[in-house]
């Protein structure tokens, strides 16, 4: 039989189902160790995945844009591992509890660098139609900027389910150019784009509504 609760124990976990491990059940309220003003906690299993997603960066980019075409197998390949692996530091992090305040804002901020990093690359070779690549660039360029001035104003902002959705058909259209399944890539993008776009204009509202507030949040 199980004892009574600890004085001053924090609130219990969800229990780990398949739905939660996954990323698909997000009901209840974010870990409070991924919350403002929690402490950063950099040495984490799922923060060292999204240190080494970071770096490998910028080894992507010199392998696709020194490539002769921008659809070697190699920095394609690695796109696909820092892509995805967005979905292990997840997992890892419901696995082992290991939250943090730092693995909260270090993730998105390295899916959009990649974006980022994509969109140059298929950019220079022509790889997708450069209008939606154009637009997918600066949206994610303003989503770092408009983060930061939440950020520095308090404002607590939870990644909604445009946002979440947005993610595979942008990645995998980026994908798709650097293959070269460019007729694919060119249909993803513009569905990925226009979820892209609708989050950002949720974002925004949450934004404004949270600053009239005056007090942050964590919808969004």
């Amino acid at each position: 039989m199980a004892g009574p609760p600890v004085e001053g124990a924090g609130p219990a976990r969800p229990r780990l189902t398949f739905r939660r491990l996954s990323g698909l059940d997000r009901s209840g309220p974010a870990p409070p160790e991924t919350l403002r003003g929690a402490p950063w906690r950099p040495w984490t299993v799922p923060n060292a995945i999204g240190f080494v997603r970071l770096a490998l960066i910028p080894v992507f980019l010199v392998l696709a844009l020194t490539s002769e075409n921008g659809t070697d197998p190699l920095p394609a390949v690695l796109f696909a591992v820092i892509a995805w692996s967005d979905y292990a530091d997840g997992i890892a992090a419901r696995v082992t509890g290991q939250y943090s305040r730092l693995g909260a804002l270090l993730d998105p901020v390295v899916d959009r660098l990649l974006v980022i990093a994509g969109g140059v690359v298929c950019w220079r070779f022509e790889l997708l139609p450069r209008v939606a690549l154009a637009l997918l660039v600066a949206r994610e360029l303003f989503t770092l900027v408009a983060g930061r001035y939440a950020f520095n104003r308090g404002v607590e902002l939870k990644i909604n389910w445009w946002g979440r959705l947005a993610v595979t058909p942008v990645m995998a259209a980026l994908f798709a150019g650097l293959v070269g399944w460019e007729t694919v890539g060119a249909i993803l993008i513009w569905i990925g784009l226009a979820m892209a776009l609708l989050a950002t204009f949720l974002y925004g509202r949450s934004i404004r509504r949270q600053l009239a507030r005056g007090a942050p949040s964590t919808s969004a």
